[in-house]
């Protein structure tokens, strides 16, 4: 399968008034790219600037910019090294531009106990912005039928190395976000369970895929996924990244559509995800999230966070608070 980015005017095209405008927001997930989706700050700006009030973010590893030569296992720094340049870009950009306040990278958790050489040298080349890493861990047995195939090793949650690496992570009080898909929810609450004392985010819900073999499963897959999200959040070092069920491969099919989405068709497409998520995590332990600009190739950004306010438009002010930004500033230390 191909990727078809979507123009402009595609995204443009639906208008809506801002709903809630003045509150404070952490976009807890995007990314940067300077090839393919060439995503920078520029660019950032002019999704965080169109209305809602977008305050800080997060970049979350993406596999940009590695080092082009040296040690394999310390290309990764190269990611680390342009996110801190386009953090303090953003930092230059005035009144209500958006500042990259925190950085999600990589490194080869398999490396287990010397993995913390590579986490040490993320934090100094950092600059006070380094927080975690991201290793995705998603793999599936077709990924001919996947729009972004991932194919991580099999049984990386399992690996002893591996998990000797997430030891390491949180042995220096820094997160790891886990990205996979909603068939290997099992495997990663077991590795969740083996390091009650590092941080884990679970980033996109767990990605149930709607594509495929899957198409046809919407239903069968939401009811073992409502299993799994429960279990999981017994897990009290883990917390739920709600957003990134705009991409291709989760099967809503906006990306294949003339028109974009509303933001009353997001609600009612996603609502039973991001409530029950919230149900069983609490607020305080949920943040949103935007994945740009891979969310980007189904939905416009003003119309994805006014989804994301009515979905949670009954809950308490402090509840909106947490959810918005107070998780993600603590999770992620952002002052």
């Amino acid at each position: 399968m191909s990727i078809v980015v979507k123009d402009e005017s595609w995204l443009t095209s639906v208008e809506e008034e801002i709903v809630d405008p003045g509150r404070r927001i952490i976009d807890a997930h995007h990314h940067l790219w300077r090839t393919g989706l060439q995503y920078q700050v520029e660019d950032l700006w002019r999704d965080t600037g169109s209305g809602h009030n977008i305050e800080k973010t997060v970049f979350v590893d993406c596999e940009a910019e590695y080092r082009p030569d040296g040690p394999e296992h310390l290309k990764c720094l190269g990611e680390t090294e342009f996110v801190v340049e386009q953090a303090r870009l953003s930092e230059t950009g005035g009144d209500g531009k958006a500042v990259i306040a925190a950085i999600v990278s990589r490194a080869n958790l398999e490396l287990g106990d010397a993995v913390g050489d590579v986490l040490d040298q993320h934090v100094e080349i950092g600059d006070g912005l380094f927080r975690g890493i991201r290793l995705v861990a998603a793999r599936d047995p077709h990924p001919e039928m996947l729009a972004i195939p991932a194919q991580a090793p099999e049984g990386l949650y399992s690996s002893p190395s591996f998990r000797r690496g997430m030891k390491a992570l949180g042995d220096r009080g820094l997160t790891f976000d886990a990205w996979h898909y909603h068939h290997q929810n099992q495997d990663f609450l077991a590795m969740a369970r083996s390091v009650p004392s590092t941080q884990i985010v679970l980033d996109h819900f767990g990605s149930p895929l709607g594509v495929g073999m899957y198409a046809d499963r919407r239903e069968e897959i939401f009811e073992q996924w409502k299993k799994d999200i429960r279990e999981i959040s017994e897990c009290g070092n883990v917390v739920a990244k709600l957003g990134g069920l705009a991409m291709p491969d989760n099967g809503f099919g906006w990306d294949k559509r003339d028109t974009a989405p509303t933001s009353d068709e997001f609600v009612e497409a996603q609502r039973r995800y991001f409530l029950h998520a919230i149900e069983c995590f609490g607020p305080d332990r949920c943040m949103f999230q935007s994945n740009f600009p891979v969310d980007k190739l189904s939905i416009a950004y003003p119309v994805l966070y006014n989804g994301l306010k009515k979905i949670v438009a009954d809950f308490s002010e402090d509840e909106k608070d947490a959810m918005f930004y107070g998780t993600a500033a603590r999770i992620y230390r952002i002052e």
